[in-house]
């Protein structure tokens, strides 16, 4: 394990998250799409199910993407600057906590602070551990020809290049038929 599990699930959110914002369509467009999202991905925590919301956690998406950006730049000061302010803007105050069967793991801001806060703090917490350990690299964008979506690649060998199979499938048939008629 790179690292520890809520880090994982909470890169994995995150990039879930920017992801929704997809080249084929908003992904999240109503309050129902985004509680299918919190429960897909067991947010806990007051959700107020309103516009504002859902607004907020719209705004959030390119601001993680940005940090995906850098790390295509491996460039650290720019993920560096959206983490921290993440982090100022949502007030983390780290604490451990354990809840729902899961051992004791960290948790930055309550439970009643507003959803686009502990989506963003979270995910900023969990950008802190790839940074410190400079595994930026780690953060990549989908190797597939019109296909924007970014990954975390958690692999031993740094080998993942897609978001999902839909996207490696279909780049490895245009290769073997790009193969065939050549």
């Amino acid at each position: 394990m790179l690292f520890a599990h809520d880090t994982e699930v909470a890169l994995a959110a995150a990039a879930a998250l920017v992801n929704t914002d997809s080249t084929d369509g908003e992904l999240l467009p109503d309050a129902a799409a985004l509680d299918r999202f919190l429960h897909e991905w067991r947010w806990t925590g007051t959700v107020r199910r309103d516009d504002a919301e859902l607004a907020a956690v719209h705004a959030l998406r390119p601001r993680l993407r940005a940090v995906w950006a850098a790390a295509a730049e491996e460039s650290e000061e720019p993920a560096v600057e959206v983490v921290n302010a993440l982090l100022r803007e949502g007030g983390a105050l780290p604490q451990l906590v354990r809840h729902d069967g899961w051992g004791y793991h960290v948790h930055a801001t309550g439970p009643d602070s507003p959803l686009a806060a502990r989506m963003a703090v979270e995910a900023a917490m969990a950008l802190v551990d790839v940074i410190r350990t400079q595994e930026l690299g780690r953060l990549r964008t989908c190797a597939a020809a019109h296909c924007d979506d970014v990954l975390v690649d958690l692999s031993k060998n740094r080998s993942r290049r897609f978001c999902n199979t839909t996207c490696s499938n279909r780049t490895n048939v245009a290769a073997f038929r790009a193969r065939r008629r050549g």
